[in-house]
C-alpha cells in the first residue's frame, strides 16, 4: 500500500527533495502565530567554589579582556573517544602501569588518559583518580587528561571533586582550554545554573579562547530553559558575530524553542536558513518538524515531510515519526487514514510499537465509536499486541 495514494487529503507532489524547502514555504501559509512567551526557571540554584566562578561583579558579559595567563599546550593528538577498555584489560593495564613506575619508567600520557576514561565509563571512580596520581607523581599530565578527569567528576555528580582537579591543574601551569570550559559551561546549564555558566563564558573569552559551537550551543539551550528564547536569539547572534556556523543541533534546538514559543513564521525561516547554508536536516530535524506540526493541527503537511523523508533514501520515518502522525490524524478524527498510515507502515518494514495500537484505540473510542474501539482493543491483547495492563486502563477509560 502506497502511504502517499492511499491518503484521502490533498496529495503529495513527485518534484520533492530530500528534504522540500517547497514544502517549508507552502506550510508558512499555514500557519497563524499568538504572541506567546515560554519561560521557565529553576530555583535549585547552588553557588560553585571553583574558581573560574567567582562571585565578583556580573555586568561584564558582555566584556572582551584578552590576556593570556598560562602557556597552552595545544600540539597533542585528539583522544580516539570510541576508545574502550573491558573491566578486566583495565585492571591489567593498571597493574602494568604500576609495575612500570615501580622500575623506575615514566607513564605515558595517552594511556593514562585512556585508562582514566575507561575507568570512569566503567564506575571505578577510585581506580581513574589513582592512575592520575601516578601520572602526577610519575609522569607529566597535560590539558587533556586533565579535562577527562573533570569531565568524568562532572559526570558522575562530584563537582567539587572536579573544581579541585581544577585548581591542581593550573597550579601545574596549564591553562584551562576551550574543552575545559565547555565542561564546566555544560555542567553548570545541565544543573540549572546558567549565571555561572554565562560567568565561565566571560572567562573563557577573558583567557584568550575561542568559544565553539558546541560551547553555544549549550548555552543556548539552557538559556532558553532559564531566560526565554528572546535571550537565547541574542547568543545565536553572538556566535553568528564571532564567525561561528551553527549546526543541525543548533537549529533544531532553536526551532523547536520559536516553536513552542508561538513564532511558528520564525521557526519554519530557521529551517530554511539552515537549509540555504547546505546544512543538510538529520532525523532531529524530521522529528522535530513532524512531532510539532501534528501537535498543532497541521497534520497534512507533516505527512507530506513523512512523504518527503521516504523518499529521500538517506533517512527512513521511524515508529516515532508514524505514532506522532497516527496521534495528529485522531485528534483530528480522521481514523481512516490513521488505519491506512499503519498499514503503509507495517508495509515499509517498521513494526508498530504498543504506543501505535494504544493511540490508535484511544483515538478511535473517544472519537465516538467506543464499542469499535474496545472489540479492536480485545483483538490486539489476544494478539499481545498490547499488554494486559494497558488493556485493563483502556477499558476503564471506556466505561
Amino acid at each position: 500500500m502506497n502511504l502517499q495514494l492511499q491518503l484521502h487529503q490533498p496529495p503529495t507532489t513527485s518534484s520533492m527533495t530530500t528534504f522540500s524547502t517547497e514544502f517549508l514555504s507552502h506550510t508558512l501559509n499555514f500557519i497563524n502565530h499568538p504572541n506567546r512567551t515560554s519561560r521557565h526557571s529553576n530555583p535549585n540554584f547552588v553557588t560553585s567554589s571553583t574558581p573560574l566562578l567567582n562571585e565578583g561583579n556580573t555586568n561584564d558579559r558582555r566584556t572582551r579582556i584578552n590576556r593570556e595567563r598560562f602557556r597552552v599546550n595545544e600540539t597533542r593528538p585528539k583522544l580516539d573517544q570510541n576508545y574502550d577498555f573491558r573491566d578486566t584489560n583495565l585492571m591489567e593495564s593498571l597493574y602494568l602501569l604500576q609495575q612500570m613506575v615501580n622500575r623506575g619508567y615514566n607513564p605515558d600520557v595517552v594511556l593514562c588518559t585512556k585508562l582514566i576514561k575507561g575507568f570512569f565509563n566503567s564506575k571505578k571512580i577510585e581506580k581513574a583518580i589513582q592512575v592520575m596520581e601516578i601520572l602526577e607523581k610519575h609522569g607529566e599530565p597535560d590539558v587533556f587528561a586533565y579535562n577527562t578527569l573533570i569531565n568524568g567528576f562532572c559526570r558522575a555528580g562530584k563537582v567539587d571533586a572536579a573544581n579541585k582537579v581544577l585548581d591542581r591543574m593550573i597550579k601545574r601551569g596549564l591553562a584551562p582550554n576551550v574543552f575545559t570550559y565547555t565542561i564546566l559551561i555544560g555542567n553548570l546549564c545541565g544543573r540549572g545554573k546558567l549565571d555561572l555558566a554565562l560567568r565561565v563564558m566571560d572567562q573563557l573569552l577573558k583567557d584568550n579562547c575561542r568559544p565553539t559551537v558546541v560551547t553555544y550551543t549549550i548555552l543556548i539551550k539552557a538559556t532558553i530553559i532559564e531566560a526565554g528564547i528572546d535571550e537565547a536569539m541574542k547568543l545565536f547572534d553572538e556566535m553568528l558575530s564571532r564567525g561561528l556556523r551553527p549546526d543541525v543541533y543548533t537549529y533544531c534546538t532553536l526551532f523547536g524553542a520559536l516553536w513552542s514559543s508561538g513564532n511558528k513564521i520564525r521557526a519554519l525561516q530557521m529551517i530554511l536558513e539552515m537549509l540555504s547554508k547546505g546544512i543538510d536536516p538529520d532525523e532531529i530535524t524530521y522529528n522535530s518538524l513532524i512531532y510539532f506540526l501534528c501537535r498543532d493541527g497541521l497534520v497534512d503537511q507533516a505527512i507530506e515531510l513523512l512523504v518527503d523523508m521516504m523518499e529521500s533514501r538517506k533517512f527512513q520515518p521511524t515508529v516515532i515519526n508514524y505514532n506522532a502522525v497516527i496521534l495528529g490524524l485522531c485528534k483530528a478524527q480522521r481514523f481512516i487514514d490513521a488505519i491506512e498510515v499503519l498499514a503503509a507502515m507495517n508495509q515499509r518494514g517498521c513494526l508498530p510499537n504498543e504506543t501505535t495500537y494504544l493511540l490508535l484505540i484511544q483515538g478511535i473510542g473517544f472519537g465516538g465509536w467506543r464499542n469499535d474501539a474496545m472489540d479492536l482493543a480485545n483483538s490486539l491483547v489476544n494478539m499481545d499486541a498490547i499488554s494486559e495492563a494497558s488493556f485493563k486502563r483502556f477499558m476503564r477509560l471506556m466505561h
